[in-house]
């Protein structure tokens, strides 16, 4: 069973939020306010509150990355991932990490590229040949 889940995350300014999800990643609208803005996360409930202090966050390596602990993100299949590395390269968005295979050849292989939205929140984007190896064992 494919259940969304639903994510709050701080913004700094909610016109950068809508430019940012709504425009350029291309997630559709729902409810808003403005205090927070509700979108459609590639099928997942993604709601951007307002807020003067958003978090900073720490850094774990992960297959010789410095991958940012607080991020949140998405699996997509191959070709949109493929497409929105594109899309965020052409517009400008400076990559915190380039897209790669990480973990090539073992167990959870995927493609995985991270970008900071307006508000400095990491998100990572990542795609399997073999969707079975999202949760597979032995990766570190």
């Amino acid at each position: 069973m494919n259940i969304p889940f639903h994510l709050a995350i701080p913004v700094s300014d909610l016109g950068a939020a809508k430019a940012f999800y709504h425009d350029l990643l291309g997630c559709p609208l729902g409810r808003h306010s403005d205090q927070w803005i509700d979108f459609d996360f590639f099928g997942h409930q993604l709601v951007t509150h307002l807020t003067r202090e958003p978090e900073t966050a720490a850094h774990n390596e992960v297959d010789g990355d410095a991958v940012p602990v607080r991020h949140f993100g998405c699996v997509l299949e191959w070709s949109v991932w493929e497409a929105l590395s594109k899309t965020l390269e052409g517009a400008g968005v400076p990559f915190l990490l380039e897209p790669k295979i990480r973990f090539a050849g073992q167990p959870g292989e995927q493609g995985t590229f991270f970008v900071k939205d307006p508000s400095g929140n990491a998100l990572e984007f990542k795609t399997f040949r073999d969707r079975d190896q999202l949760f597979a064992t032995g990766a570190t």
